[in-house]
């Protein structure tokens, strides 16, 4: 598949079966992660990946926690693939993806958000190539802003200093891909003057 079909094909889904994707799809996506554009080359994000169903069904439970409906910019995202933001009712933030990638960052380090976000879409786009659905999820400082989850980070052994950027949610679809919105043309200028 080309680069731009792949990117065509991507999809934010919010609806999977029960049943795991594969160690080495995984290995795949991280290292795309891996890979992508970071600040001066200095690769001062990390990943840790959740391959454990019941645990990450827990971490999406804290990441609903202090989910505060009143800074959300909208109220509608979709019909096919309902948010948090559509569905009062959903108490998981990872809709029930039985794997998911919580990227950390130093938290004290100016351009952290770009380059979590630069993780994500890159291993979105790799789980899109593998045939994985996927989903990126943000509230990481909410998720593990509490005891709780000050213990999983030690665990984790993530260094002092990081806090979770957000998220990459994978598993398979449950139904089938929504379709593309139509895209605004207005959103491209080119300037050649």
């Amino acid at each position: 598949m080309a680069l731009m079909d792949i990117i065509k094909a991507r999809h934010s889904i919010r609806k999977y079966i029960d049943r795991q994707i594969k160690r080495e799809d995984l290995e795949k996506i991280l290292e795309a992660g891996n890979y992508a554009p970071n600040a001066g080359g200095g690769q001062r994000s990390m990943m840790v990946a959740i391959h454990n169903k019941e645990l990450v069904a827990h971490i999406g439970k804290m990441n609903m926690a202090h989910f505060d409906r009143t800074h959300l910019a909208g109220s509608f995202v979709s019909k096919e693939q309902p948010s948090t933001i559509d569905d009062p009712t959903i108490k998981n933030g990872f809709y029930d993806a039985p794997t998911v990638v919580c990227v950390f960052c130093q938290d004290n380090f100016m351009f952290k958000t770009a380059d979590a976000f630069c993780m994500m879409e890159n291993m979105v786009l790799q789980a899109t190539e593998l045939g994985i659905a996927s989903c990126i999820v943000s509230r990481g400082y909410e998720t593990f802003d509490s005891v709780e989850g000050k213990r999983l980070m030690e665990e984790w052994e993530v260094p002092s200093g990081y806090a979770c950027q957000g998220f990459v949610i994978l598993g398979y679809i449950n139904g089938e891909n929504p379709q593309s919105k139509p895209r605004r043309t207005d959103r491209i200028k080119i300037v050649e003057k």
